[in-house]
Order: C-alpha cells, then sequence, then structure tokens
C-alpha cells in the first residue's frame, strides 16, 4: 500500500469515528439541567442497587461526581461524550462534561455510566479550582471493579476519589491509549 493510500484511509477512519462521536454527542446531552438531576439520581439508585460499597462510600463521600450516560465511539480513531452533575449531599453544586479521546485499536460503540466518589476536601477543591480534571494528574482516582470492591470498606479508604463504571451497554473493542478531562458547564 503506498503512502497516499495509507494516509487517505487514516484520514478516512478518523473522519469516520468523528462523525460518529458527534452524532452520539447529540444522544448524551440532557435537555435541561433538571433532566440532568433527574437522570444522575436514577443513576445513582441503579449503582446503589447493584454495588452495595459504592452506597456505603456515598455516606463518607465529600461530593458525588454522577455521569449517568456516556456514549464511546470508534474505529481506529474514537472518543466519548456525557454530561454528569456533582451533588454535594443532595444538593446538586454544579455540571460538568466528560470528555475523551483516543486511537489505537479499537471498534464500535457503547454506552455506561460512571459515579466518582470524591473521599477528600482536596478532590472536590481541585474540581471546583481546576480549569479541567484530567483523569491521571490531580487527585488520585481509583476505579473500582468487582474484585476491589469487595476488599474496599469505608474503614480502608485511603485515595481522593474513587470511580464506578456501571450500566454497560453495546459492544466496544478496544486497546488503546485515553484520557478523560471532566470539566465545568453551564446548564
Amino acid at each position: 500500500m503506498t503512502y497516499a493510500r495509507r494516509t487517505f484511509h487514516k484520514i478516512v477512519l478518523a473522519t469516520v469515528a468523528t462523525l460518529s462521536l458527534g452524532a452520539a454527542s447529540g444522544l448524551a446531552t440532557a435537555a435541561t439541567a433538571e433532566d440532568l438531576n433527574k437522570d444522575a439520581d436514577q443513576a445513582l439508585q441503579t449503582l446503589y442497587k447493584s454495588n452495595s460499597t459504592a452506597e456505603a462510600l456515598s455516606k463518607k463521600a465529600h461530593a458525588v461526581l454522577v455521569f449517568p450516560k456516556i456514549i464511546k465511539a470508534g474505529l481506529v480513531f474514537g472518543g466519548s461524550y456525557g454530561e454528569g452533575v456533582l451533588k454535594k449531599g443532595s444538593d446538586y453544586a454544579g455540571y460538568y462534561n466528560s470528555v475523551s479521546a483516543s486511537w489505537g485499536w479499537q471498534a464500535g460503540a457503547e454506552s455506561y455510566g460512571y459515579v466518582v466518589f470524591l473521599m477528600s476536601n482536596k478532590a472536590v477543591k481541585y474540581l471546583d479550582q481546576s480549569k479541567g480534571w484530567e483523569f491521571g494528574t490531580g487527585p488520585t482516582v481509583v476505579v473500582v471493579n468487582e474484585g476491589l470492591a469487595k476488599n474496599l470498606s469505608t474503614s480502608t479508604l485511603k485515595d481522593d476519589a474513587y470511580a464506578f463504571i456501571f450500566d454497560q451497554q453495546g459492544l466496544m473493542a478496544s486497546l488503546s491509549i485515553e484520557g478523560t478531562k471532566i470539566s465545568r458547564i453551564k446548564r
């Protein structure tokens, strides 16, 4: 395959992935703040029903960042988008979006939700004051899987934030380099 043909194929793949993500991101956007609040509350209830550790963490958390629906799509190049709400107790304290871009071996589309329990004032302050929280910088975020959840208790908490991914639907095969950035939005 010639260099020009490979370059053309890469451009076509990038365009398809970008268009797919653009179309999918419209589905992930809540119409109003009230809709987003309602979706976030329902997402929390779904998570708590399936994971008692998450519910226990919620009682110790300083704040909870809820992304009820993230849409992810990709074909070599891909990305994800969704909107969420920050809850401090029962109050809705702000609105955020979650964006990631990726490249690598990947194909498909999926949706999922995720919740980040902010366990320290440091994590809440960082989210409030930063122009965007990129996972991997700032406070430590631990993604909790089923194995870790069984060994995690409120007395063994050491990290600033714990993330739970839930309600995965669709099919996404991926082995990719990606990063997620969370930024404040107006609602």
